[in-house]
């Protein structure tokens, strides 16, 4: 027990700078609602005067188990709710439909994470996340797995969870995962910085990162990347992005757009959500707008227009999920 009061003590020591560091960078980001009521604190933090509309603060952390574990003392949902968050819990054998709530929509009320207990079954856990992901309402919301040291090994990195913990589980350590997932997850928009999926935008310094890691783009990649951003959801034909980005004064042709798009495909990967729309242009897709809520016009790929047919056409774009 010393042991394990001397790491969690170490862990608080360290992760304290972290949380204040975290939490100045979402507030300015219009985010610290997120986080709300979720504290490291044995009860809920004081809810700060903001613009936010009270009920988008609303959201609880899903505990997923075995039924008659899920509510002991040193499980996820009794420490969960020991840092001050909602906490909703599921077996694992159970409808996922079960964890929502009949006015949740009403009330705009989301989970923030789906916390797995799996400890030494992995397996059933990720049978119960192929369940959760087939309703929607868990759409962009990250999934952590939680397993003995014995069972590490076990985890598949293909099995669709953002990450792990370790049971016993360090409240704080917890946390800290939750929080993470909850950035990786996040998208803003703001005069200097836009975050979409993975990638991070800063027309301050010029600079652009895939999942934390900088990537190097040229002038013009970087100036179209940034237009993208900025008109994310609409469809921009390539003599508007050549005009808007080049200048009227340009005199070369809509495939210099192309080129610029596949060297943007190239180095931001599939992290990036562009979709060719043929006969239109190019759409940086919105939130939620998935290939079912496509119009049948709407022909959407990755190719771009007038490139060699030598070169295979790849399949519509899906957000990817954070490692």
């Amino acid at each position: 027990m010393a042991g394990l009061g001397a790491q969690r003590a170490a862990l608080r020591g360290a992760l304290g700078p972290l949380e204040e560091t975290v939490k100045k960078h979402m507030a300015a980001h219009g985010l610290l609602h997120m986080t709300q009521p979720f504290s490291l604190g044995a009860r809920p933090l004081v809810a700060a005067k903001s613009t936010v509309v009270p009920s988008r603060a609303k959201s609880f952390v899903a505990v997923i188990g075995h039924g008659p574990m899920l509510e002991r003392e040193e499980g996820a949902s009794f420490t969960l709710k020991q840092l001050g968050a909602t906490v909703r819990t599921l077996d694992l054998w159970d409808d996922p439909v079960e964890l929502i709530g009949d006015e949740d929509d009403e009330q705009e009320i989301r989970p923030r994470a789906l916390v797995f207990e799996a400890l030494d079954r992995p397996d059933l856990a990720v049978a119960a996340l192929r369940a959760i992901r087939k309703e929607s309402y868990f759409d962009n919301v990250g999934a952590l797995i939680v397993v003995t040291v014995g069972q590490i090994a076990r985890i598949d990195p293909a099995s669709g969870f953002d990450d792990f913990c370790l049971h016993p589980y360090v409240p704080e350590e917890l946390y800290g995962r939750i929080r993470a997932l909850e950035w990786r997850r996040s998208e803003f928009a703001t005069e200097e910085r836009h975050k979409v999926a993975g990638i991070v935008v800063d027309k301050g310094s010029h600079e652009v990162y895939v999942d934390g890691r900088p990537v190097a783009l040229t002038a013009k990649e970087f100036a179209l990347l940034s237009y993208l951003f900025e008109r994310r959801g609409k469809v921009l034909s390539r003599e508007h992005l050549l005009a808007r980005v080049w200048g009227n004064r340009y005199e070369g042709g809509p495939r210099t757009v192309d080129i610029h798009v596949r060297r943007l495909r190239a180095k931001l990967g599939e992290t990036l959500p562009l979709e060719t729309l043929r006969g239109s242009g190019y759409k940086l897709r919105a939130p939620d707008s998935g290939d079912k809520n496509r119009s049948a016009g709407e022909r959407t790929d990755r190719s771009d227009e007038g490139e060699s047919h030598g070169e295979s056409l790849e399949d519509s774009l899906e957000p990817k999920l954070a490692s």
